[in-house]
């Protein structure tokens, strides 16, 4: 019988082909069982996923936008300081035959309360932009509702109609602020397009620019009563509007009737 010897170097080459066919071995089968495995998603398939359809981002979310199909849109003005550019924007209103929203400070009520009747005798809607415009996300339910029913006293005393509609200042909110303002029995609105024109600087040219474009059903739109070039570019805006067929109405005519839902993205639309 032949007796074949194995030197210390042949063991070494074989225990290295041995080692490499198990670590050949080890990842093969391993990617075999990570085909089998789900993949975390990418963002790009996050970014596809209707918001709603995530829980762990429920959340309470103010009206941004209404599901329309006719051409309707809603023009809203935030007054809280100032009135020089008011009656212009009222006259202009009249002149296109508009009617908007004006959501009013309590201390742009109290510095001008003949403006407030001027507005509610023209026909306009008045919503709540609460009493002294705080953070409304850091503050208490109870707190929240003296700056809305104490403004409320305000306008009501002044047009005999109390607001059924919320903005909050600086578009800040929590849970507790949209809940206990829905308790109180007003919609919280906010709106999907901002002309910025609280902001120096920007031209009425780059104004329309940001806004005209994203007209759609249903878009509410956000100016302020003492916008820089409002005087410019609001006469604009609405012949460019009603060109296109839009037509204006208050947010009230724009929400849907009884009852409806808003998905986390801020569409609201009838319930059902």
């Amino acid at each position: 019988m032949k007796v074949i010897v194995i030197s210390k170097r042949m063991w070494i080459g074989i225990l290295t082909v041995l080692l490499l066919l198990g670590i050949g071995l080890v990842i093969y089968f391993s990617m075999q069982g990570s085909e089998k495995e789900p993949t975390a998603p990418t963002m790009a398939a996050i970014d596809s996923y209707e918001l709603n359809a995530i829980p762990a981002m429920s959340r309470l979310v103010p009206v941004y936008r209404v599901s329309r199909d006719d051409k309707t849109i809603a023009l809203t003005v935030d007054a809280a300081w100032n009135a020089d550019k008011t009656q212009f924007i009222l006259d202009t209103l009249d002149q296109y035959g508009i009617k908007a929203t004006f959501f009013l400070c309590g201390v742009w009520v109290k510095a001008y309360p003949e403006m407030v009747k001027e507005i509610a005798a023209r026909g306009h809607e008045i919503g709540n932009h609460s009493m002294t415009h705080p953070h409304m996300n850091r503050i208490s339910s109870e707190e929240i509702k003296k700056e809305l029913s104490t403004l409320d006293d305000e306008i009501e005393s002044l047009t005999g109609k109390r607001s059924n509609l919320f903005r909050a200042p600086f578009g800040e909110y929590n849970d507790t602020a949209v809940s206990t303002v829905r308790d109180m029995g007003y919609e919280v609105v906010q709106w999907n397009i901002d002309t910025v024109d609280w902001k120096e600087g920007r031209t009425a040219e780059t104004i329309l620019n940001a806004v005209l474009p994203k007209l759609t059903p249903g878009s509410i739109i956000l100016s302020h009563n003492n916008g820089f070039e409002i005087e410019t570019y609001l006469p604009k805006l609405i012949e460019y509007a009603q060109k296109e067929g839009y037509r204006f109405v208050t947010i009230s005519e724009l929400l849907p009737a009884g009852e409806r839902t808003i998905d986390n993205n801020g569409l609201c639309k009838p319930a059902g």
